[in-house]
């Protein structure tokens, strides 16, 4: 069932619950003490009788039946004033949404006036903020789930937050509304099961969720690919029946791309709809996550979405390679020497390092069809990049302090993490190889590091690029404040944020 988030000026009357903050510390805000008045000092009268609620951020405390108006009064924990900004205002819409289900709420007031003396952030923009957090978290992926009658809970219909600035809170929710559907889109790309989502597949879903709203969509099969030498992406997938694609979306929101003309900014991501390794096939327990490997694909798509649905007035090349990497007669074999579209050659010395394969040749597409003066490329490349930074933050690698300073810049407003790994020369010569130009495995220390040095050989000298291995950061296995387990849409919000900042004419 979908839900509705509004802005008003005054309360709904059809609301059943209301929502209030508390900032920690129990300092009533000033709707808080409004509601107070109103409800014969109920609030204060529940604070004092439930002494564990400290008002901490996102913490809830659900009051039923108070006095008159409601059946439920929600106090919402806002923290410390001093720690408040946007992204702890989505951390507590994520939580508050949490609450609202336990507590069977369908129409619910939020009062966000009253939340004063908040450093850098109005009453708009706490609002919308909170309305994205609440949206976020909402996220399911229950197509395959079949529910049954006894199972079923009362669903949350409609939220409406009550704001004086409730014209320009609804404005900015409009933006980040669009943002939220491409982070949607490529965490159910993510979460679909690979005989579903396969390369053939995937390009048609790309194609059916894009071109509706303005997006060009070119979809490049093998027997095309083959005539122009694509001889490193189809290498990994000709082991497999499913066909392996390459999709080039472009979103001319400033003028028209063209071929062989400068573009300004260009995604490349990783599509490996299902890694079983290959031929180095991987342990059984686990691999049922393999069908995450096209993680960096999905979140170029769903940027592309994002950026389509709010219009964006910038002009942005997202290219895509999907493969399918299986064992069989046909797959490609560890010690075989591989031609890719730049004319180099790669020695495999292992098939389950495949998705630098990949990368390699959409990159030199990329650059010898657009000539994009950015790139960036985002992959679940390595387990090396997980043992060194875990689940919380992507690698990230950078030939351009500059670049690599917007797009920190887009992480701290985001709050997804992003953390600058080295881009050495050292690991860039440890991917020659002895009997060809290239090998596609390093030593066994610092994989994610040769694995961006492996890259680098494909990224012309006067190009700024970065890698972002996302192999930690694709799919969580438990629920955070805004992103429920599985995928994740990471980083759509991020990118997006670059592009809005740097790449769109104002």
């Amino acid at each position: 069932m979908t839900f509705s988030i509004s802005f008003a000026k005054q309360p709904q009357n059809d609301a059943d619950t209301v929502v209030i903050g508390i900032f920690e510390g129990l300092e009533l805000s000033k709707a808080a003490t409004a509601l107070n008045s109103t409800q014969n000092d109920c609030v204060q009268k529940c604070l004092t009788s439930h002494p564990n609620f400290k008002g901490k951020s996102g913490e809830t405390l659900s009051l039923a039946h108070c006095e008159k108006g409601h059946s439920h009064i929600v106090l919402l924990g806002l923290g410390k004033k001093d720690k408040l900004n946007n992204i702890a205002f989505e951390t507590i819409g994520g939580k508050l949404w949490v609450a609202l289900q336990k507590a069977g709420s369908q129409k619910i007031n939020i009062h966000a006036d009253g939340i004063e003396d908040i450093k850098d952030t109005s009453t708009a923009e706490i609002a919308a903020h909170i309305a994205m957090g609440l949206k976020l978290k909402s996220y399911k992926f229950r197509k395959y789930k079949t529910e049954k009658e006894e199972d079923k809970k009362v669903e949350i219909e409609k939220i409406t937050i009550i704001t004086d600035a409730h014209s320009a809170a609804d404005n900015l929710y409009n933006t980040y509304g669009a943002i939220a559907e491409g982070v949607f889109l490529a965490r159910d790309l993510v979460n679909e099961p690979p005989n579903t989502l396969h390369p053939e597949s995937y390009a048609e879903r790309i194609k059916n969720e894009l071109k509706p709203l303005g997006v060009d969509v070119e979809i490049l099969d093998e027997k095309q690919m083959l005539k122009m030498g694509f001889g490193a992406l189809l290498a990994v997938g000709q082991g497999s029946i499913r066909e392996s694609k390459l999709v080039i979306m472009k979103w001319n929101g400033n003028g028209k791309i063209k071929k062989n003309a400068k573009a300004p900014i260009a995604f490349v991501g990783k599509g490996v709809t299902f890694d079983t390794g290959g031929i180095s096939l991987k342990p059984g327990p686990g691999m049922d996550l393999m069908k995450m490997d096209m993680g960096g694909s999905a979140a170029v798509v769903g940027l592309m979405k994002a950026i389509a649905t709010r219009k964006a007035n910038a002009n942005v090349i997202g290219i895509v390679g999907l493969v399918e990497n299986m064992p069989s007669d046909r797959a490609y074999r560890p010690g075989d020497i591989v031609t890719s579209l730049s004319g180099k050659t790669i020695e495999v010395l292992n098939t389950d390092a495949e998705g630098r394969l990949v990368l390699a040749d959409a990159l030199t597409y990329l650059q010898n069809t657009y000539k994009p003066d950015v790139i960036i490329d985002l992959a679940t490349l390595t387990g090396a990049i997980m043992v060194a930074l875990g689940f919380e933050y992507c690698g990230t690698f950078a030939n351009d302090d500059d670049l690599w300073s917007q797009l920190k810049e887009a992480s701290d407003n985001t709050g997804e993490k992003f953390w600058r790994m080295p881009l050495d020369a050292a690991y860039s010569k440890e991917m020659e190889s002895e009997v060809a130009d290239l090998k596609n495995l390093g030593s066994a220390y610092g994989g994610a590091c040769t694995a961006a040095g492996f890259l680098g050989h494909f990224i012309n000298e006067d190009t700024k690029w970065a890698h972002i291995d996302i192999a930690g950061t694709a799919w969580w296995k438990t629920d955070k404040a805004t992103t429920p387990k599985g995928g994740t849409g990471f980083p759509v919000r991020t990118l997006n944020d670059l592009v809005e900042k740097h790449f769109e004419k104002k």
